[in-house]
């Protein structure tokens, strides 16, 4: 099964992929996919393959994307090769975008970790970031942070500590099992 990691800016899905990465270390019926994204490495943010524009084109004209999207002004793709993984019944954890998850339940056994917090909690901790301004983060805020309609959608409140979230968040990724 695919699972999904989408939600809004701020929510904390990096962090909770990491801490739940940490506790499912050597288990070997999860895959947590690193994203190719045309960003600089040194940028910050999440560990990403980082690509030029022209090099994720070529990797997307030879078909090596299983899915790829762009947004903020960036190109992300999901490696093709979590297609074996998928093949062998492991649980594909990957960051995806909420535009690509139509096309992404068409093609794979889909389920989407919808990562959220109230509006109070992602306002404060992206004022935290100090990497926009406050009308940068009025907007993200009021966009809505919902998947499309008949999806299998689990949601995990991350407005407590890191810990909680990711105990939320592995057993929602056991439950693939």
């Amino acid at each position: 099964m695919l699972v999904a990691v989408v939600g809004p800016s701020g929510a904390g899905k990096d962090t909770l992929m990491g801490l739940a990465r940490a506790r499912l270390a050597g288990d070997a019926r999860f895959r947590f996919v690193q994203r190719a994204i045309t960003r600089p490495a040194e940028a910050g943010g999440e560990a990403h393959r980082a690509l030029d524009v022209a090099a994720f084109e070529a990797e997307r004209a030879a078909g090596r994307f299983a899915l790829w999207w762009g947004a903020h002004g960036l190109f992300y793709g999901i490696p093709r090769d979590i297609e074996a993984d998928l093949a062998a019944r492991r649980v594909v954890v990957a960051n995806l975008s909420r535009g690509v998850l139509a096309e992404a339940a068409a093609r794979y056994r889909l389920r989407v970790l919808m990562v959220t917090a109230p509006a109070a909690v992602l306002a404060a901790r992206l004022a935290a970031r100090g990497r926009e301004s406050a009308e940068d983060i009025a907007r993200r805020l009021a966009r809505e942070a919902v998947a499309p309609a008949g999806l299998d959608v689990v949601t995990v409140v991350n407005d407590a500590t890191p810990e909680e979230g990711a105990a939320q968040v592995e057993a929602a990724l056991r439950a693939c099992l």
